[in-house]
């Protein structure tokens, strides 16, 4: 008579294989620091809620190098120093309804803007096939203003350009920090997603701006998003 002999076998205990893995990658973890050059496109949006202040859209791009402190479990923190450089423009618009000209006149103006940006951000890998992977982030950002350049061409009449700078508007050309008209100082909070193969990265995100960046009684906030492209260099790991 033929005897069969059956084996059982338990179930994958997925949670556990996860918990050894963890173990094993802290067991193993070693600290290192390395850098990466980053350039990118940003546009900026600088808007009032209240229609008090101009609204503005500023393109341009940012050049810097950045900083990851590598951490266990695939986080890493990264810092580091960016300059940016955007440009937008708007049109002012006028009416001196006291002369016969009724029609609207402007002013227009092209504006550079000049900053140094400060990220501070958690991120964490998740490797998907290989060498590549996807990385989430999100912290705040210190955007420090070097420049805010106005050039302004004019386009009103004299009646009109009276009028205009008697109740203390520029009609020539100035910069806006050195006049005091705005902050310097822009905290924005961020997050985004990017890809990684090997040493290289792209990722895009978008920042809020969290403070008031005009003085006085008019208000604006700096909003924005960027797509950035980074190569990455590892230094000396340390236990």
């Amino acid at each position: 008579m033929p005897l069969f002999a059956q084996e059982a076998k338990d179930e994958i205990n997925f949670a556990a294989e996860d918990a050894a893995r963890e173990k094993e990658q802290l067991k193993s973890y070693k600290f290192s620091v390395g850098y990466r050059i980053e350039a990118g496109f940003v546009q900026d949006w600088q808007h009032s809620k209240d229609n008090s202040y101009p609204n503005t859209y500023f393109n341009g791009g940012r050049l810097g190098v950045t900083f990851d402190f590598n951490l266990p479990l695939d986080f890493t923190i990264q810092t580091g120093i960016l300059y940016s450089l955007t440009y937008g423009s708007n049109d002012q618009h006028w009416r001196n309804v006291s002369t016969e000209d009724t029609y609207k006149q402007w002013l227009h103006h092209d504006i550079l803007r000049h900053h140094l940006v400060v990220p501070v951000r958690a991120t964490y890998t998740q490797k998907l096939w290989r060498k590549l992977g996807m990385y989430f982030y999100g912290g705040p950002q210190m955007q420090i203003g070097i420049a805010y350049s106005d050039y302004i061409t004019d386009h009103l009449n004299d009646a009109t350009r009276a009028w205009v700078q008697s109740v203390g508007v520029n009609t020539v050309s100035y910069d806006r920090y050195s006049e005091k008209q705005l902050n310097r100082f822009n905290i924005q909070l961020g997050f985004g997603i990017g890809l990684q193969w090997d040493n290289y990265r792209l990722q895009g995100g978008y920042d809020f701006g969290v403070n008031d960046l005009v003085k006085g009684s008019f208000h604006s906030w700096d909003w924005g998003w960027n797509v950035c492209f980074s190569y990455g260099i590892k230094t000396k790991s340390k236990k």
